[in-house]
């Protein structure tokens, strides 16, 4: 052996994290789309036995005999999501994140999450960062990876449920593909995230000349061309969720599904395309969860896992976004079929803009350099 086995890796705060470029939602969306090739084409791995898992998480009892044990609360676990991504990137990498609704109540985000990237070949680390913003811009990028490929190119009118820090990114991706969006519908749930949102609308998104704060889901709906339910609630009983009726929906509107939503019976027919981010992503949340499936987790691609094990839908009505991005299977095909995407979250989204990120803040001299060791003590 004649290399050196000392290890140093970078350390990326969220302003290192800045500069390198976290923030840029344009190139975020490219870097998404180039690892959902990857994906279709299989060049990639990630947990669990059909190497698709979303991850491994933890979640606390409702009541423990331990007092110093944390309380099953709205949103609170730890999870550890890891993948490897091949093509340019070849890396490795896992985002690890606790969360909490009650941490709004201190001043903090609900979720809080580090990222480690590793050497694909090594396994060496090569930097622990800030992953808050990585997560948001990735989550954001998919539905505009999805609109590229499925919104109508002429669509105007935004229906957002749900004015968070996903909403802000799901509209900026969808701006970056979709440039005539100038129009939004926002329901709120409560007054100081409509009025955050808001005021970043003015500072931010300048394009956006018409906004509409309405009262209901149905007003979020009727009339857009994109929607998004971006909110957060407690899981367990889906007529609790917020939902899509087909009568609502306008021809050719294209739906992109980050967070909690239900659909009518009516959205369940064949004409309406059904379009997921990686359908082994929701048969491996399928395989762990309990039955139904979308009582535990609220995503609409979960439902249609429960919907195919009762017979109501084909595995054959669902497509994968990787397939279309792949050019093997057809986007948007006219101006009247409704789509709905999906957007469940995997970990190779992490590595792969992670990997962006860190390669633009070694060009860039940024971030700060930490010793793991010279030489290891034990071999």
């Amino acid at each position: 052996m004649t290399e050196s086995a000392k290890i140093d890796f970078l350390y990326l705060s969220e302003q290192d994290m800045i500069k390198a470029g976290v923030t840029d939602m344009a190139m975020c969306v490219d870097t998404m789309e180039e690892m959902f090739g990857l994906l279709w084409h299989g060049d990639y791995r990630m947990a669990g036995a059909n190497n698709d898992s979303h991850g491994a998480m933890v979640l606390f009892p409702e009541n423990s005999p331990f007092p110093e044990m944390p309380k099953g609360t709205a949103d609170r676990r730890f999870m550890a999501m890891p993948a490897y991504l091949g093509g340019r990137f070849r890396t490795a990498g896992v985002k690890w994140y606790g969360s909490n609704l009650e941490n709004r109540e201190k001043g903090l985000p609900r979720s809080i999450l580090t990222f480690v990237l590793n050497d694909a070949d090594t396994a060496a680390p090569l930097a622990f960062m800030s992953a808050n913003l990585l997560s948001a811009y990735r989550t954001g990028a998919i539905p505009g990876v999805g609109a590229r490929h499925l919104a109508r190119k002429d669509s105007k009118v935004f229906g957002l449920m749900g004015p968070g820090v996903m909403g802000k990114t799901s509209l900026m991706a969808l701006r970056a593909v979709c440039p005539e969006i100038d129009t939004i519908k926002i329901k709120a749930r409560g007054k100081a995230s409509l009025e955050s949102f808001l005021d970043w609308l003015k500072a931010d998104m300048p394009q956006i000349v018409n906004i509409e704060v309405v009262d209901s889901i149905e007003d979020v709906v009727r009339g857009s061309d994109v929607i998004s339910y971006c909110g957060s609630g407690a899981a367990g009983d889906p007529a609790t969720y917020p939902i899509v009726k087909r009568e609502w929906v306008k021809p050719g509107a294209f739906l992109a599904m980050p967070s909690t939503c239900e659909i009518d019976e009516a959205m369940e027919a064949k004409d309406i395309r059904k379009v997921v981010d990686n359908t082994g992503l929701y048969e491996a949340w399928f395989d762990e969860l309990p039955k139904p499936a979308h009582n535990i987790i609220p995503i609409i691609g979960v439902k249609f896992m429960d919907l195919i094990a009762c017979g109501r839908m084909e595995k054959d009505d669902l497509e994968d976004l990787g397939r279309i991005v792949a050019g093997e299977a057809p986007g948007r095909q006219n101006d009247d079929e409704i789509i709905i995407l999906s957007v469940g979250g995997m970990p190779v989204e992490d590595v792969a803009w992670g990997t962006v990120v860190y390669r633009n803040a070694v060009a860039r001299g940024l971030g700060q350099s930490l010793n793991l060791w010279d030489a290891p003590v034990l071999r």
